[in-house]
């Protein structure tokens, strides 16, 4: 399993710390939440704290765009340094549109669904994405615990990309941590969002050695 670590809970007066914590744990990429306040009731940031996180770390960045309007600002977050674009198809994007910017930016693509959003949503689109993000919480802030109720939809989309025989990740974001990474990866899932139990771990290390090991 790969991990890839939400800098949501972290201490935002320290970014050029945070970032070399996140690379000593091991992980995988760095997980950056982009909220709007309008699809999700929050705001984060945007481009420019994104450009200036970039050279802070050589770890790929895996950004969700939590917006409702994200394909007007694909650019903007391919130039700052993304190199996962992720958004919902509950936005008001135009799918196949935005996918296609993704990838013409040589940048890989995903799409995210939201706890009721069902698995077959995805289906259409799974020739054409890198990842699945499968949220296993509301998505807007952290913290919250996980839903074991998107088990099912996770086995569900991984049963569509096998029958496929498509090269398509799944990743799982929502109270990830060491009691319920193994029930997503039993499900189908090989990438782990972490964040309040990666922050909060007395061995942040340990944490993602285990989660690794799981597949």
């Amino acid at each position: 399993m790969k991990v890839s670590p939400s800098i949501l809970t972290c201490d935002y007066a320290h970014l050029d710390r945070e970032m070399a914590f996140v690379e000593k744990t091991g992980a995988d990429m760095v997980h950056l939440d982009v909220m709007d306040g309008v699809f999700v009731p929050n705001l984060s940031f945007g481009p420019p704290v994104i450009a200036r996180l970039r050279p802070l770390t050589s770890l790929p960045f895996d950004v969700h765009l939590m917006m409702q309007l994200p394909h007007r600002l694909i650019g903007a977050f391919a130039d700052a340094g993304a190199d996962l674009i992720n958004f919902h198809p509950e936005s008001g994007a135009p799918i196949d549109e935005t996918l296609a910017d993704i990838r013409a930016r040589g940048k890989k693509a995903a799409l995210t669904l939201k706890p009721a959003t069902p698995a077959e949503a995805v289906f259409p689109y799974l020739d054409r994405v890198d990842m699945v993000l499968v949220m296993t919480v509301e998505p807007g802030f952290g913290g919250q615990a996980f839903m074991e109720d998107m088990l099912p939809k996770i086995a569900a989309i991984r049963s569509e990309i096998d029958r496929r025989g498509l090269d398509v990740r799944i990743e799982v974001d929502g109270g990830i941590g060491e009691a319920t990474a193994p029930l997503v990866v039993q499900a189908g899932a090989d990438v782990a969002v972490v964040g309040s139990a990666l922050f909060n771990s007395p061995d942040p290390a340990a944490l993602v050695d285990s989660l690794h090991a799981l597949g």
